[in-house]
């Protein structure tokens, strides 16, 4: 019997196990995947991110990687050009944007290292159920047929279009439509910050990591049929015409990766926890990648749901009473990026967003304001702050 069997090995996955382990519990985290491996991914995490990753010990692992820390954003769109960084999260004021087969890596090694215990490769059946209530994981054995394990917590961690929600029952509470398709590839010999380009229509984005650079284009849903017929001309024509500079540099450089990308890219909620489960990372909830807040979120509702419930797992009461609230919770604590999000990706270049672009590149205060609003350092409360509004009026 597990206190805690967590679906899902990636980001999300990986961060909950291991806070569950170190808060004393018995944990048993499974994957279909082997590792290490990729995945689809901006891979930018934003300063909170980079935050917790330092408190939970595991920081200097992705550093000793050779992950460059990026210390500095500009963000260029029509005649404004910011360049600044966030404010810190604690101690952090860089970002790291480290691959994936590396970062899923290094926090599956540190939840095994906390006690975790690890089975890669293993297909997961659904829940199995004792009334209404989830009480553990059935498991495909190829000459066992279903093997069980049991649990007084099921976490359902696998992504964005999760067996586990399904088998579950988790409901989606908020939807709305597809807003971008998205394409990128890597890049070597391209120095850059991390960099934003946006004209309407269009949203470039560039994230230095390991080995390459990241760029990646973004465009409307309604083009995708069109873009999928010849993604890398499309791409390439993007980065031409929404940042002529970046083309120049990279075509100085050389790709070294294939186009990857993804018409199908989800915003919504889906009901998070349940009598004896939970849901985390994109499992509970997706939004546009344009933002690039998808790993935030999901060390953000690691923590949320240790907190909420670590102390209760024995009690089936106490827990189901703390799951609701960690439900209601996640949502309260995502929902301004998602609207934001969806605005983003409507990719429109507004006069009214220009002026304010215009007010805030004119104070590297409010540039770096800014920067920490979209690394969700600040709200968009705080960051309409007496200089914001002074120098809008001006």
């Amino acid at each position: 019997m597990y206190d805690v069997i967590v679906v899902g090995a990636r980001v999300a996955g990986a961060a909950t196990a291991l806070q569950f382990a170190r808060a004393g519990h018995r944990v048993l985290m499974v994957d279909r995947a082997r590792f290490p491996s990729d995945k689809l991914s901006t891979l930018y995490i934003h300063q909170p991110g980079v935050d917790r990753l330092a408190r939970w010990g595991v920081l200097d692992a992705v550093v000793a990687t050779g992950c460059p820390a990026l210390d500095r954003a500009v963000y260029q769109v029509a005649d404004v050009r910011l360049a600044g960084c966030s404010l810190p999260a604690g101690d952090q004021r860089t970002a790291y944007a480290p691959r994936r087969h590396l970062l899923d890596k290094i926090l599956i090694d540190a939840a095994v290292a906390a006690g975790v215990e690890f089975r890669e490769g293993t297909s997961v059946a659904g829940a199995a159920f004792d009334g209404d209530r989830a009480v553990g994981v059935e498991f495909r054995a190829e000459r066992a047929g279903r093997t069980e394990e049991r649990a007084h917590l099921v976490v359902g961690a696998d992504g964005m279009r999760s067996t586990m929600a399904k088998k579950l029952g988790a409901e989606v509470v908020v939807q709305d439509p597809l807003k971008t398709c998205a394409y990128y590839s890597y890049w070597a010999g391209l120095p850059a910050d991390f960099e934003l380009y946006e004209r309407p229509g269009n949203w470039i984005g560039v994230v230095p990591t390991n080995d390459a650079t990241l760029i990646a284009s973004y465009s409307p849903q309604a083009g995708f049929d069109a873009v999928r017929a010849d993604p890398r001309a499309h791409y390439l024509e993007s980065i031409r015409t929404t940042a002529p500079s970046l083309y120049e540099r990279a075509m100085a450089a050389e790709q070294v990766d294939r186009m990857h990308g993804s018409g199908d890219q989800q915003n919504f909620f889906r009901q998070a926890s349940g009598p004896g489960w939970a849901l985390v990372g994109d499992a509970a909830h997706h939004k546009d990648s344009i933002t690039a807040r998808g790993i935030n979120d999901a060390f953000w509702q690691a923590e949320l749901l240790t907190t909420a419930v670590a102390d209760v797992l024995h009690d089936p009461v106490a827990l189901d009473k703390r799951l609701a609230a960690y439900a209601d919770d996640l949502v309260d604590g995502l929902f301004e990026c998602y609207r934001n999000t969806l605005v983003v990706g409507q990719l429109e270049v507004t006069g009214h967003k220009l002026a304010m672009l215009r007010a805030v590149a004119n104070s590297s205060r409010l540039t770096d304001r800014y920067f920490a609003t979209a690394s969700g350092v600040l709200t968009i409360e705080e960051f309409h702050d007496d200089e914001l509004e002074t120098a809008l009026s001006g």
